[in-house]
């Protein structure tokens, strides 16, 4: 039942309104007008400026600060950057003013904040945003559910589908378990906004019917899925792909084949991604990595509302092969057709080769033919995609922490390219056997070849003592990232060898470097890179091979910050409001 207390004569809250009273432990806005009174929660609810201070017109309170309104019985607010304000139930019994301090809500917090965090995606509103994603967390909510709602919003309204923004996020949803509690919700946050900054002012995306066919089997469909990208046909090629879908979440009868499933859908991907040579600078191919590993997080029943949106940025790609890079003076795209026509028919499923210890030196070579050969002979003793994707990202990994600074800032990215491009080529040959891996290795060790040039002269990689204190060596590394100096990239890589070689705990770095990236306005390259850096350290079978990727994204990153950090602003102010603290009071 509500429990009602006074808080002011009738005439007294009359004569002085609007007014501050104190009851049940909050705070609140007591107005009269029009002869009715109201009570209201006094912090704005944009950023908790006292709605006290603010005016009332027409049965509008308008906060002063940032004139957000506010329809005074109800509290609905007519501004998008500002959510409603709470109301609380008044009475006026015997001349005094009664006041219920807790209403029964209308909305459970979980869903309010599920509401505003749309909300806040639909305007890319960064503190709507941020709040709600503070608001699900305090609520206990798990991050597969905003995950889901990003995935939903972004793969619907953003006509060419998949990019930037939900490669963000699944990058930012991968870090989790190596960020320190406290940066997690942070990770979302940054990891939505990019979302909805990607679909800010887009069309939306447009569902085509899956194709009725009844069980075709699964190669014929990615037959049909390689040949409607092949003539970039991305309606006939989304129909294909979404039957595929279907018929991989259709329940089979017993004794009965499962040829459809998620292994399958990869393939299909794979297959079509690589019948064209690192298709836009490998960006296609990262991205269907990308997509796949937030199934993973949010399941795999929601294939199709992730999957079709990689098509259209895939059927619109740029071919590397039609660029003069890749046919001149040497024609390395002919070089990898060339190695593709003799593929096994699977990708290994048992490694029966070991790698040799000069194999990565080997693929940076200067001579593109003897790259090749050294794949081939690898495949021919029965090296898996998984196997030398490894080593393709290792050598990838080693023209980042070998980049001179000499080079023109935004080479910076044609290094990333590779990394990244390198880095989703392994993770999918862990879903994978199928001989269109090999082509993806190829592609990525002929771009590690083209970007011979960026080591000239190459780098030295750090050789440290390993004798300094741990803690010592790390905080001269977090240094490196306040200043914007060429010499603190080299720094940060010899910091972050010297850290590894001392005894550090890699855990603690990764939690390091989480944080320095998230308090930046990093952008979308150094997000990949830390993420896939991680990745890399984490899958290496040997601490030297582990430690190169983690000495070049710190490297990466290094070169990359600091930045304004506005993005930190704003998540601190969500904070502070979160904690119920007067921002406007400095």
């Amino acid at each position: 039942m509500p429990s009602f207390e006074r808080v002011a004569s009738a005439a007294e809250a009359r004569e002085a309104s609007p007014q501050v009273v104190s009851v049940g432990g909050r705070t609140l806005g007591l107005f009269h007008h029009e002869g009715e009174f109201y009570a209201v929660d006094n912090r704005c609810p944009h950023m908790g400026f006292p709605l006290t201070d603010g005016s009332v017109d027409d049965g509008i309170l308008t906060c002063p600060w940032h004139h957000a309104r506010f329809e005074l019985s109800g509290g609905d607010t007519f501004d998008p950057f500002a959510d409603d304000v709470r109301t609380f139930p008044v009475e006026v019994r015997d001349g005094d003013v009664y006041v219920d301090p807790d209403p029964e809500r209308e909305t459970a917090p979980e869903e309010h904040w599920r509401e505003r965090l749309e909300h806040g995606l639909q305007e890319s509103l960064r503190l709507v945003i941020d709040k709600a994603i503070i608001g699900l967390d305090d609520a206990g909510v798990e991050p597969t559910v905003p995950l889901t709602t990003g995935a939903t919003f972004g793969t619907q309204y953003r006509r060419m589908g998949w990019g930037s923004g939900l490669t963000t996020m699944s990058a930012m949803a991968n870090l989790l378990p190596d960020l320190r509690p406290a940066d997690r919700r942070r990770a979302l946050a940054v990891g939505l906004g990019a979302v909805a900054d990607d679909c800010a002012g887009e069309p939306p995306f447009f569902v085509q019917d899956p194709l009725s066919t009844d069980r075709v089997a699964a190669d014929r469909l990615i037959e049909w899925f390689r040949d409607t990208i092949e003539v970039r046909d991305a309606d006939g090629a989304e129909r294909v792909l979404r039957a595929a879908i279907e018929a991989s979440q259709t329940p089979r009868e017993a004794g009965e084949d499962a040829d459809l499933d998620e292994a399958a859908l990869v393939r299909m991907f794979v297959a079509a991604a690589t019948d064209h040579r690192y298709l836009d600078t490998g960006h296609r191919l990262d991205f269907v990595n990308k997509a796949v590993e937030l199934l993973d997080r949010i399941g795999w029943d929601h294939a199709d509302t992730v999957l079709p949106s990689l098509v259209p940025a895939l059927a619109d790609a740029d071919r590397a092969e039609e660029r003069s890079s890749w046919r001149q003076p040497i024609d390395v795209a002919a070089l990898v057709e060339e190695a593709s026509d003799d593929l096994p028919t699977h990708a290994g499923a048992e490694a029966t080769w070991t790698e040799p210890d000069d194999f990565v030196d080997r693929l940076l070579d200067d001579d593109p033919h003897a790259i090749m050969d050294a794949l081939t002979d690898a495949i021919e003793a029965g090296a898996t995609g998984a196997q030398l994707a490894g080593a393709v990202a290792d050598a990838a990994a080693r023209r980042i922490a070998q980049f001179g600074t000499a080079n023109e800032f935004r080479d910076w990215n044609t290094v990333h390219h590779t990394y990244t491009y390198a880095n989703a080529v392994c993770g999918l040959a862990k879903r994978t056997d199928a001989p269109e891996i090999y082509r993806a290795v190829f592609d990525g060790a002929v771009s590690v070849y083209l970007d011979r040039f960026l080591n000239t002269p190459p780098i030295p990689l750090p050789d440290p003592d390993g004798d300094r204190d741990p803690d010592t060596v790390l905080d001269d590394l977090l240094e490196t990232f306040e200043v914007e100096a060429d010499e603190t990239v080299g720094a940060a890589g010899r910091h972050t060898a010297e850290y590894l070689a001392s005894g550090g705990d890699p855990a603690r770095l990764k939690r390091a470097l989480g944080e320095v990236l998230l308090r930046e306005d990093a952008g979308f390259h150094p997000r990949q890179n830390v993420e896939a850096a991680f990745s890399r350290y984490d899958a290496a079978d040997e601490e030297e091979r582990g430690r190169l990727h983690l000495v070049a994204t710190a490297r990466y990153l290094a070169a990359h910050t600091p930045t304004r950090r506005e993005g930190e602003q704003t998540f601190r102010i969500a904070e502070r409001l979160n904690r119920g603290e007067a921002i406007h009071e400095a």
